[in-house]
């Protein structure tokens, strides 16, 4: 990797905190240049615009966080603890300071932002089509029951977990992200799991 990639890199890691914990809006050029130690113009050559640079910083942030979220999940052969396990992952493995850059981007860029939406619909997509995927091998392997509708499941564990998000940020306590790690699991194995697995 070159010196300016590794720049750019750098660039978008400091970033991508900064963009997480105040928003699109709410994160200055001049916060961004304190924390990487650059000039305007050694981030701009590196970047055309601040809206780049928060697409790129938002990529990063959800890659960070998914990736602490998919931990350990391929060495459990049970898809149902599989599952248990991503919801686990969600609530107890912080990513970037500031919670889900999910949540707080989709809210961020809802009515302002399309090329920050578009990142926040992909992201999206990808993280229900992995937990539709999980449900899907698990009704072939037999350790979730037949018939489950993926997509239904999906929404459902990610709206669980996104609204717990919102409500602990709200109240500056993981209280309503435990509950819902405990009705998840529950949920999880009391209509998902198989009864044969």
């Amino acid at each position: 990797m070159s010196k300016g990639d590794q720049t750019r890199q750098r660039i978008i890691a400091e970033a991508a905190a900064i963009f997480n914990q105040r928003g699109y809006e709410g994160c200055s050029m001049q916060a961004i240049m304190e924390a990487t130690g650059l000039e305007k113009g050694g981030i701009y050559r590196h970047f055309e615009s601040k809206e780049e640079l928060a697409a790129e910083a938002f990529d990063y942030a959800w890659t960070v966080a998914s990736t602490k979220r998919r931990q350990n999940l391929e060495s459990i052969p049970n898809h149902a603890d599989r599952l248990k396990q991503h919801i686990c992952n969600f609530v107890t493995r912080s990513g970037l300071p500031g919670g889900c850059p999910l949540l707080n981007t989709a809210v961020d860029s809802d009515n302002g932002n399309p090329v920050l939406r578009d990142r926040v619909r992909k992201a999206l997509r990808n993280w229900k089509n992995m937990l539709s995927q999980i449900l899907e091998e698990g009704m072939k392997a037999g350790t979730i029951r037949p018939g489950i509708d993926a997509c239904a499941v999906a929404n459902r564990i990610v709206g669980g977990l996104e609204g717990a998000m919102l409500i602990s940020r709200i109240e500056r306590n993981d209280q309503a992200l435990r509950q819902a790690l405990k009705d998840l699991d529950t949920y999880v194995d009391s209509d998902l799991r198989s009864p044969r697995a």
